[in-house]
C-alpha cells in the first residue's frame, strides 16, 4: 500500500533489518565495527560497518522510499554528500554547472576540484534559461547542481525546466534539498537524478549532530555512490544515524511550525522603516511566490532582510537575546547570522553582489519559540 511521507517518517522501525522479528518501536544501534561472517546467512552479509551497517542501512531505506530513489548513502557530514556527489559524477577535466547562489561549502569544494583537478565550473543564474542553455549547448557539462530554495539568496529554481534541459544536454542533475527537505519536495520525481541534504538541519531538528545523504534515481547511479562511498570512507557512523532517527517522526509538524513562525516574523519585519527588503518565498513580493507554492507544499523557516546600513545590521546581531548569533538552520531554537561574515564568508564581496547579498544583509533561521517573545527580541534588539 502506497503511503504519505509523514506515515513513513511515523513507523521508521519497519525500516529495520530484523524489525519483524522482534516488533521493536524504534531500531537497535549496531554500534560494531566488524560482523562475523560465520555466524551470518541470508541474501544480506554485513562484514565492516564502513561498507555496510544494519543501522544506516534502516535510515538510507527510509531516504530512498521517502524520495522515490533507488538507493542512498548517509554521510557523516552535509558537505560529505556534496563530496560524494562530485567523486561520484566528476573526473579531471570535467564541467559542471552551478548555481551562483550556493551553499558556501559548496563553494569552497568546488574550488578544491577546481585547483586539484583542473575542474571548470561554470556558475549562472538559473532563473535565467537562456544563459543555462548557452553554457550546455557550448561545454560538455557533465553535472548540473543547484539548491531551492537557494541559500542564502531565496530564489525558487523551476527544478522540472532545469531537469528537462539538464537531459537534453546529457549532464546529470542533482538538487541540493536540504532546505526544502523530502517532506515539502521531492526532486527525483522533479527530475533530478541525486537529491542530496544536510540531515544536520531540519531532518533532525535538534542540532545535536552533523550528518548528510545522497539518494539516486537509478540502481546503476546508486551502486555507483556506494562503491565511491565505501572507497571514500563517506559513511555516516551508527550512532550518529541513531541521533538523527529521533528527529524523524516529527519533521512535517515542526516544518509547519517553522513556516508559521517564520512568515509572522517575516511580516512584521516587512513593515519596518529600518528594512530595506525582505526576501521570504511565502510573501507576495518574493518574485517567485507562485512557484514556490506550486514546487513546495512547506515553506523553510529561513529567509533574509536587507537592513538600511551595515550599522544596524551589526547592531541588530550584537543586541539579540533570544535570537543567537550562529550559522545553519533548521534547529528549534532561532538564530541569525550574516553570511557576508560566516555562511558565505568563502565568497568574495563581488561574488555576494552578484547573488543579491552585502554586509547588511542578515539571514534569519525562526525556530520553534513563541512569536511573541521573538518580536519583543527584535524591538529591543533595534531600540
Amino acid at each position: 500500500m502506497k503511503k504519505h511521507v509523514e506515515t513513513s517518517l511515523s513507523h521508521i522501525a519497519k525500516f529495520a533489518p530484523f524489525a519483524e522479528q522482534t516488533g521493536a518501536s524504534h531500531f537497535p544501534i549496531y554500534n560494531t565495527g566488524t560482523f562475523d561472517l560465520k555466524k551470518q546467512d541470508g541474501d544480506k552479509i554485513y562484514d565492516y560497518t564502513r561498507s555496510d551497517n544494519p543501522t544506516r542501512e534502516m535510515l538510507e531505506n527510509l531516504f530512498t522510499e521517502v524520495e522515490g530513489g533507488a538507493g542512498c548513502v548517509c554521510t557523516h557530514t552535509g558537505i560529505a554528500s556534496v563530496a560524494l556527489l562530485f567523486e561520484t559524477t566528476l573526473k579531471a577535466n570535467s564541467h559542471i554547472l552551478v548555481e551562483a547562489d550556493c551553499y558556501g561549502g559548496t563553494f569552497r569544494l568546488l574550488k578544491i576540484f577546481k585547483e586539484k583537478y583542473n575542474v571548470t565550473v561554470h556558475f549562472a543564474d538559473f532563473l535565467e534559461f537562456d544563459q543555462m542553455e548557452e553554457i550546455l549547448k557550448n561545454n560538455p557539462i557533465d553535472l548540473v547542481l543547484c539548491e531551492s530554495p537557494t541559500n542564502p539568496g531565496l530564489k525558487i529554481i523551476d527544478l522540472k525546466k532545469v531537469g528537462i534541459l539538464a537531459k537534453q544536454n546529457n549532464a546529470l542533475f542533482a538538487v541540493d534539498n536540504s532546505l526544502a527537505t523530502f517532506i515539502s519536495q521531492q526532486p527525483l520525481k522533479l527530475g533530478a537524478d541525486f537529491s542530496l541534504f544536510s540531515t544536520t538541519k531540519y531532518i533532525s531538528g535538534h542540532g545535536a549532530v552533523v550528518a548528510g545523504a545522497i539518494v539516486a534515481k537509478t540502481p546503476e547511479l546508486a551502486e555507483q555512490i556506494h562503491y565511491y562511498a565505501n572507497a571514500g570512507g563517506r559513511s555516516q557512523n551508527p550512532m550518529d544515524v541513531y541521533l538523527i532517527t529521533l528527529g524523524i517522526p516529527t519533521l512535517k509538524v515542526r516544518m509547519l511550525e517553522h513556516e508559521k513562525n517564520s512568515i509572522v516574523i517575516a511580516q512584521y519585519l516587512e513593515k519596518q522603516n529600518y528594512i530595506k527588503k525582505v526576501t521570504h518565498p511565502s510573501l507576495k513580493s518574493h518574485p517567485q511566490y507562485d512557484l514556490a507554492n506550486e514546487q513546495m507544499k512547506y515553506i523553510p523557516g529561513l529567509f533574509c532582510v536587507d537592513f538600511n546600513s551595515i550599522e544596524l545590521a551589526e547592531q541588530f546581531i550584537e543586541n539579540t537575546k533570544i535570537f543567537g548569533e550562529k550559522c545553519s538552520f533548521g534547529s528549534p531554537d532561532s538564530r541569525v547570522e550574516i553570511p557576508a561574515k560566516i555562511s558565505h564568508a568563502t565568497f568574495s564581496k563581488e561574488e555576494l553582489a552578484a547573488i543579491g547579498i552585502s554586509d547588511s544583509t542578515v539571514r534569519f533561521s525562526i525556530g520553534l519559540e513563541n512569536v511573541e517573545d521573538l518580536i519583543k527580541d527584535i524591538e529591543q534588539a533595534i531600540e
